[in-house]
């Protein structure tokens, strides 16, 4: 795999984000919601990552007040288990703390162990369920937590 490149998602980027979330959700975020998240909502945070000339992977997080929330994290198939999602999540908890957020939530969907382990090796954990969360099949979603952001990292 080539250099992974982690940029600003912007305008020009939303074609390519669209293929992987198609790709990546059962119920996908409509291109009109990714527009309005990453030009007009001024909480909001998103990223590409860029490998062989393309965007491979894209992640995206809102700041409510000191705490930051996870929209999405989201790899291109062709690029899954090759970094990319840790370096969209390791930038994601860079800013956040530049940012002044002491801590980062998000909800997962149960089965989804990858994700759940990528979240785990970046020291997030598991504090509760939200039943039914996701519509397409009722399933529930796991909320994980990570609230030492604010610590002096060593």
């Amino acid at each position: 795999m080539s250099v992974i490149e982690v940029i600003r998602a912007g305008s020009e980027h939303i074609d390519e984000i669209m293929v992987i979330e198609n790709l990546s959700f059962k119920i996908p975020w409509s291109r009109q919601s990714m527009v309005d998240e990453i030009i007009g909502n001024t909480f909001a945070y998103y990223l590409c990552a860029k490998a062989d000339g393309r965007i491979a992977g894209y992640a995206g997080m809102w700041q409510v007040c000191d705490e930051g929330h996870i929209t999405n994290i989201a790899v291109h198939p062709e690029y899954r288990q090759g970094g990319i999602g840790s370096a969209l999540l390791e930038n994601l908890l860079s800013h956040a703390r530049s940012s002044g957020i002491g801590s980062m939530t998000l909800e997962v969907r149960k089965s989804n162990i990858p994700a759940r382990m990528l979240y785990r090796k970046f020291k997030f954990v598991e504090s509760g369920f939200r039943k039914a969360y996701y519509a397409d099949n009722n399933e529930d979603a796991v909320i994980m937590w990570r609230r030492d952001l604010g610590l002096v990292q060593q």
